[in-house]
């Protein structure tokens, strides 16, 4: 039997609710496009990385107001997880960029190029 450990419960726990908030609370247009991707939770819960990615093929200054966007709603959004989760002490959050769907991304349009460069020509 695998050992579920607390902080990857919280961890699931706070990916649902940041999720959720992203999606419906914050009213910030600049994270619109914005998905929580996954939640990673310090073993002493002190910290939680919170990990996005945006929808579509975002550019560098895109990527710069989702962060600053994110940033500036951080405090909301443990205020209402405070409300919601009724925690002792709530992680401090920080917000990171996922790039593994970059990285998938570009797999895939290689991937698709090679495809097309192996296709008989008439």
């Amino acid at each position: 039997m695998v050992e579920y450990k607390r902080s990857d419960r919280i961890a699931d726990q706070l990916h649902r609710e940041i999720a959720e908030l992203v999606l419906r609370r914050v009213k910030d247009p600049r994270v619109e496009k914005v998905t929580i991707t996954g939640v990673e939770v310090s073993r002493d819960l002190q910290h939680a990385h919170v990990f996005y990615c945006i929808t579509g093929r975002p550019d560098e200054k895109e990527r710069k107001d989702v962060a600053t966007g994110l940033s500036k709603a951080t405090g909301f959004i443990r205020q209402e997880l405070g409300r919601r989760l009724h925690m002792k002490h709530l992680p401090q959050l920080m917000f990171k960029y996922d790039q593994s769907f970059d990285y998938g991304e570009k797999i895939e349009r290689l991937l698709k190029e090679i495809q097309k460069d192996e296709e008989p020509q008439p």
